[in-house]
């Protein structure tokens, strides 16, 4: 029996479950450091022979649990659902989820532990950083760029050949016309700079 480890037991878990099974998981074993009756990670921690995966939408916390688990020695994999359209010139960085009806075309390519949430579409030359959320619905045109730790919130939309910076945030519903330096929380149509982040 095909068995993965799913850290973290909240409600993007339980998605991420839903996907490992369309991947050929049987057993899918919720490993969790809060209290629950969840095994916390310690108490698997010598158990490095199953691959994991990440049920945490939070990216610090993400990135933080992908460093701790990959100095354990542990297979880091990355899901797929088999709804997803993906060119044959893309490349997936471990630990990296692709949820259903999501599309990724031609020559992009999408850093580790990243979340691409249910139906948003990737276009032709994108790069997306490591541990950036891009949420449900989201569109981005050719050629854009989105750094480390940013999120873009729900049916978002970015024009092509943008930047969005590192440890940004995108309110929902924004269309993005102008590129986004780093640490960044901003919103709206045209989306517009609100604050900086720390």
């Amino acid at each position: 029996m095909k068995s993965i480890y799913i850290y973290g037991a909240s409600g993007h878990g339980l998605v991420v479950a839903d996907i490992a099974k369309t991947c050929g998981y049987e057993n899918i074993i919720f490993i969790d450091d809060g209290e629950n009756n969840y095994p916390s990670f310690d108490e698997i921690k010598d158990n490095n022979g199953i691959p994991i995966v990440f049920g945490v939408g939070v990216n610090t916390v993400r990135k933080k649990l992908f460093e701790k688990v990959e100095s354990a020695g542990f297979e880091i994999v990355t899901l797929v659902h088999n709804t997803a359209t993906i060119a044959s010139s893309v490349a997936i960085g471990k630990g990296t989820v692709v949820m259903p009806h999501v599309v990724i075309n031609a020559k992009s390519t999408i850093g580790n532990g990243v979340i691409l949430n249910t139906s948003s579409v990737i276009e032709h030359e994108n790069i997306i950083g490591d541990f950036a959320h891009i949420s449900p619905n989201s569109a981005f045109g050719g050629d854009v760029k989105v750094g480390e730790l940013t999120h873009i919130g729900i049916g978002s939309s970015v024009i092509q050949c943008l930047t969005i910076g590192q440890n940004c945030i995108v309110g929902a519903g924004s269309v993005v016309v102008s590129s986004i330096e780093n640490n960044k929380l901003c919103y709206g149509n045209p989306c517009k700079v609100i604050k900086e982040l720390k």
